[in-house]
C-alpha cells in the first residue's frame, strides 16, 4: 500500500493544483477572525480590513475577515466530492475595540456561508480545551453584571456535500469496511463534547512562525479523518499551518493535500512530516492494545462477545468491526516534491489474542490460562 502527499504554498482562495471534486474530506483550522494573532494576514488579504481595526469598527474588520475565508469554503466547494464532508476547527473571539468589549460569533458565520452553499449541516463537536490559565476572570471578577463567561471551547463543524456518499463498486465497499472504527472508539468519537483531547505546542525555533502558529494536535485531525473518510481517499486541508493534517492522513492510509499561505512554514511542515513514521506507528499499536484490553474487560465483566475479527485473533463488539485491518507505516520520503508513504500490513501473528471464560461448577467466571499478548512493531 501507498499514499501520496504534498505540500503547497499559495493562498487557499484559489487551490489551483486541486481537481474538481477530486477530494473526499477537508480536515482543517483557518486563522480565526478577530483574534489577534490574525490581524496581519487577513490585512494582507484585504487592506479595507486593517483601515477597520484602526478605525475602531470592530464589525466592519469581523465580517470582511469573514468574507476572506467564504472565498476559501467557495473553493472547498469546488473540489469536493459529492457526499464529501468538511470538518472545520474553529473558536469565536472576544476582544475590546475601543469602549465596546463583545463575542465575534465565526463558527455561526461558517455555519451561514455553507447553508447557502447547500450542504447539510451536521451535529457539530464542542472541543473543551483546559485552560493553563490561573487567573481566567474576565472584565469585573466577582462585581456583577459586567463580568464575562470565559471562552473555554472551540467548535468542529461538519458539513456535508449533498446527500450520503455512495459506495458501489465491490472495491469501494471493501475499502470502507477495512476501514471501521472499533464500537468503544465510536462511543467516544461521536460524543459530542471531546474534553480528552489535549491542544499542542509546536516546538519552533523561529519566534515569528511561533507566534502565528495555531496548530491543533495530531489527536483531532486522526479522530476526524478516520470518522470521515476511508482508506484510499484524498484528505485536503487548505490552512495546513505545521502539517498535522497530512501527518494524520499519513497514519490513516490516506492521501492528502494542504496549503500554506507562508513559505516560510514550507520547510518545518516537510520536516515534521518526515520524521512522524515512528510517533505515527506508537498510536496505531496503542490503538489496537486499547482494543485489546477493552474487549478483555469485557469479558470478564459481561462474557464472551458475539463476533470475531476476520483479519485478527481478538473479538469484536459489532458485525461492522469484522473486517477492520491496520497497517504500519515502513517509510515516508520525498520523491521530488511528493511525499510518499509506504505500509506494510498489520498481520494476524502481530496481535493479540483476547480472553476466553470458562465456567467452574459453582458458576463463577473465571479466566483460561490463555494470555493476552500485546502487539508490538
Amino acid at each position: 500500500m501507498m499514499t501520496e502527499h504534498r505540500v503547497n504554498i499559495g493562498n487557499s482562495q484559489n487551490l489551483k493544483k486541486v481537481e474538481d471534486e477530486s477530494v473526499n474530506l477537508i480536515v482543517t483550522s483557518p486563522p480565526y477572525p478577530m483574534i489577534e494573532m490574525w490581524d496581519e494576514v487577513f490585512s494582507s488579504l484585504n487592506p479595507a480590513i486593517a483601515d477597520a481595526l484602526n478605525n475602531e469598527n470592530g464589525f466592519e474588520a469581523y465580517d470582511l475577515m469573514n468574507k476572506e475565508l467564504n472565498k476559501v469554503w467557495a473553493e472547498v466547494d469546488r473540489v469536493l466530492t459529492p457526499g464529501g464532508i468538511a470538518c472545520i476547527n474553529i473558536g469565536d473571539a472576544t476582544r475590546k475595540i475601543g469602549d465596546s468589549f463583545q463575542l465575534y460569533s465565526n463558527h455561526s458565520r461558517i455555519i451561514s456561508c455553507f447553508e447557502q452553499m447547500g450542504y447539510q449541516v451536521l451535529p457539530d463537536i464542542l472541543w473543551r480545551k483546559q485552560s493553563n490559565k490561573p487567573n481566567k476572570f474576565m472584565g469585573s471578577g466577582m462585581l456583577p453584571p459586567n463580568a464575562y463567561v470565559t471562552l473555554e471551547h472551540e467548535y468542529i463543524l461538519i458539513f456535508r456535500k449533498g446527500g450520503n456518499r455512495q459506495f458501489k463498486k465491490q472495491e469501494e465497499k471493501e475499502h470502507r469496511r477495512g476501514s471501521a472504527y472499533f464500537w468503544e472508539e465510536r462511543n467516544k468519537w461521536f460524543s459530542d463534547v471531546w474534553e480528552d483531547v489535549k491542544g499542542t505546542s509546536q516546538k519552533m525555533q523561529n519566534k515569528e512562525l511561533r507566534n502565528r502558529n495555531g496548530a491543533y494536535p495530531f489527536e483531532l485531525a486522526y479522530r476526524l479523518i478516520n470518522m470521515y473518510s476511508v482508506k484510499g481517499d484524498t484528505v485536503l486541508d487548505p490552512f495546513l499551518g505545521t502539517g498535522t493534517t497530512i501527518i494524520a492522513a499519513i497514519a490513516s492510509g490516506r492521501n492528502s493535500v494542504g496549503y500554506e499561505i507562508d513559505p516560510n512554514f514550507k520547510e518545518f511542515i516537510i520536516e515534521g512530516i518526515l520524521d512522524s513514521k515512528d510517533n505515527s506507528n506508537e498510536y496505531i499499536l496503542e490503538r489496537i492494545n486499547n482494543h485489546i484490553n477493552f474487549v478483555n474487560e469485557r469479558v470478564v465483566e459481561k462474557g464472551p462477545l458475539k463476533h470475531e475479527s476476520d483479519v485478527y485473533d481478538f473479538a469484536v463488539m459489532t458485525s461492522q468491526e469484522r473486517k477492520s485491518s491496520f497497517q504500519y507505516i515502513n517509510e515516508i520520503y520525498d520523491d521530488d516534491g511528493i511525499i510518499v508513504a509506504n505500509y506494510n500490513p498489520i498481520y494476524k501473528n502481530d496481535v493479540g489474542a483476547t480472553i476466553t471464560i470458562d465456567q467452574k461448577d459453582d458458576g463463577q467466571n473465571v479466566t483460561t490460562k490463555k494470555k493476552t499478548k500485546q502487539m508490538t512493531l
